[in-house]
């Protein structure tokens, strides 16, 4: 059976995670959810008072990268594979807007990202794999079958994470929601290490005004589309 890989990049709270799992699970592909990893990165160095508090000590989060284990560990009752941190099961902790304040600062460190990138491509090597982020297009997988850059305002963005926040309990507002937003565009397109930007070939985006079945519908005719095509390439 051909397989291939799928690389979903774009902004944050563009719903990335969501279709990257519809099409996972419609495919029967492996999903990885790339942010995630530098969620469960940067809490372990919120614990370790690394980031987030009143002084930064982003050498010593360097030096301590070989002391953190990450692993996805399916869930059958929720039909996903959650995060585990040192075998802790990080899942909801990593969500918090505290942790989206810090992921940012996180992932532009080279050292993280080396780390990381090198366990995502090991992870699709196969692949048959659904993977989103901010630099699957372009580093982890640029010769992805299907590349996508997903998109959508900034005002939108924030609404649906400050409607998400506000379900799991958390108390924000919503002009906070957005600085946060704003502010991690602005860090993940001019990091020095990977910036987020469209990967050459991939199909752009918009999802401001569409609801998730319609994103669906068309995310999934874009892979039959080129598994086909590659099915007959092969024959």
């Amino acid at each position: 059976m051909i397989k291939i890989t799928i690389a979903i990049d774009g902004y944050s709270s563009t719903g990335k995670s969501t279709i990257a799992k519809q099409l996972a699970k419609a495919l029967e592909y492996i999903y990885v959810d790339t942010g995630a990893m530098y969620r469960a990165v940067t809490l372990f160095a919120m614990r370790k008072g690394f980031v987030g508090g009143l002084e930064e000590d982003i050498t010593s989060l360097c030096d301590d990268l070989s002391k953190i284990e990450l692993r996805f560990k399916y869930n059958e009752a929720l039909g996903f594979s959650e995060m585990y941190l040192n075998n802790e099961n990080v899942e909801k902790a990593i969500r918090t807007l505290e942790v989206s304040k810090n992921v940012s600062r996180v992932a532009e460190l080279q050292k993280v990202r080396e780390m990381l990138v090198q366990i995502q491509q090991e992870m699709g090597k196969s692949k048959g794999i659904v993977m989103d982020g901010r630099d699957i297009g372009t580093v982890v997988f640029p010769d992805a079958e299907l590349k996508v850059f997903m998109t959508a305002s900034a005002d939108k963005r924030a609404y649906r994470r400050y409607k998400e926040l506000l379900d799991k309990g958390e108390k924000v507002s919503y002009e906070e929601v957005l600085k946060n937003v704003e502010s991690r565009d602005y860090i993940d397109s001019h990091r020095e290490h990977s910036p987020l930007r469209k990967a050459e070939g991939a199909i752009e985006f918009d999802n401001s005004d569409m609801g998730l079945e319609e994103q669906f519908e068309r995310m999934y005719n874009f892979a039959l589309r080129i598994i086909d095509k590659n099915k007959k390439d092969a024959n």
